[in-house]
């Protein structure tokens, strides 16, 4: 009788920490997104008053940058120093390749940037950093609709999924 009542608080229990994980994951992005927008502040900065190589211009924003993003910054830094592809979208393609932790819209947004680049004259890559910061935010602000209620949900759903799967096995 013991081990049901201990299999029954397993079960609660990993139903609920899969619920909060998946909060954490939605707070994780949101972070990911404004570490973005700082990143894309400095780019931007260097571009404009000191012209500053693309490679160096990486290696600054992963250093504005922590987790998934700081390490994709410095994979399309080395991507770009060792030229291993054509052009700067080529590298942040195998820079993101390396990287898992990204979530699909970031991804989306951090691609965006590779085909910026390089590619253009200087307004026009300032007009794309504009776009793509601007897009940030429209990420940003979609995930921060209804944040808290939405959290907590995500977390007592995993909980009431637990109690539930708890009783049927009792």
């Amino acid at each position: 009788m013991n081990y049901r009542w201990i299999g029954a608080v397993l079960v609660i229990a990993g139903c609920g920490g899969f619920g909060f994980s998946i909060a954490a994951g939605y707070k994780r992005e949101e972070s990911t997104l404004r570490q973005l927008i700082q990143a894309l502040n400095t780019m931007e900065w260097e571009l404009s008053y000191r012209l500053t190589p693309l490679p160096e211009l990486c290696r600054q924003a992963g250093n504005e940058a922590r987790g998934a993003l700081r390490e994709v910054f410095f994979n399309l830094a080395r991507e770009l120093d060792w030229q291993t592809a054509p052009d700067a979208a080529s590298c942040m393609a195998a820079a993101l390749k390396r990287s898992r932790d990204l979530s699909r819209r970031t991804r989306e947004l951090m691609m965006e940037l590779g085909r910026t680049l390089g590619r253009y004259d200087l307004p026009r890559q300032l007009k794309g950093l504009e776009e793509i910061r601007e897009g940030c935010r429209k990420q940003l602000e979609a995930l921060s609709r209804n944040r808290e209620v939405r959290l907590r949900s995500y977390g007592t759903l995993g909980l009431c999924a637990g109690a539930a799967l708890a009783i049927l096995f009792l």
